[in-house]
Order: C-alpha cells, then sequence, then structure tokens
C-alpha cells in the first residue's frame, strides 16, 4: 500500500523545483521520495542543518569594515577577484535569477 503526503508551497518555489528536477531528469515526487529514502539511510537529514552564528546582515563595526576592505585590496592587487559580469551571468545561470 502507498501513501500520499500533502504539502503547501510557494508557487515560484513549485515551479523552479519543478524544473531544476526535470534538468536533473527527475521529477519532483521522485525527488522528494529520495530525500526520504536518504534520510532513513543516514538516520537523519541528508545534508548538514545548523544555525548561523552570528547575524549575517548585523552591521560590521568600523575596524571590521575596514579589515574586510583591506584583504579585498590585497586580493584585487594579487588577480583575485572576478568581473561582476561574470559572477551575475553565472547566478542567473546556477539560480535562475
Amino acid at each position: 500500500m502507498a501513501s500520499t503526503i500533502q504539502i503547501r508551497v510557494d508557487d515560484e518555489l513549485k515551479a523552479k523545483s519543478d524544473e531544476l528536477f526535470k534538468d536533473l531528469g527527475t521529477d519532483t515526487t521522485t525527488a522528494i521520495r529520495m530525500f526520504l529514502t536518504q534520510a532513513l539511510s543516514v538516520n537523519g537529514f541528508p545534508f548538514e542543518i545548523k544555525r548561523a552564528r552570528t547575524n549575517p546582515y548585523e552591521a560590521l563595526s568600523e575596524a571590521e569594515f575596514l579589515e574586510k576592505l583591506e584583504k579585498s585590496r590585497q586580493n584585487a592587487a594579487e588577480g583575485k577577484y572576478r568581473d561582476a559580469s561574470e559572477v551575475s551571468r553565472n547566478m542567473r545561470g546556477k539560480y535562475g535569477l
């Protein structure tokens, strides 16, 4: 016998998930079934879940800001940067933005 699970999700989340799983050669129902199977296999969530230690949106102190700015300048001087249009293009492709 098979049981039915019904969940409500935002329309946009459903559409994007359907599109993603279709691109991966499966469907959302099968992906959910895979999630449940993996959860049983590892006896928990099949991925790491943790609380954020700090609020990423919390304002930086002036010292922290200047430290990050200096690190950014050092990286730029060493050629460790990517063009903003490249980053945007990669994010659009990866996240459908």
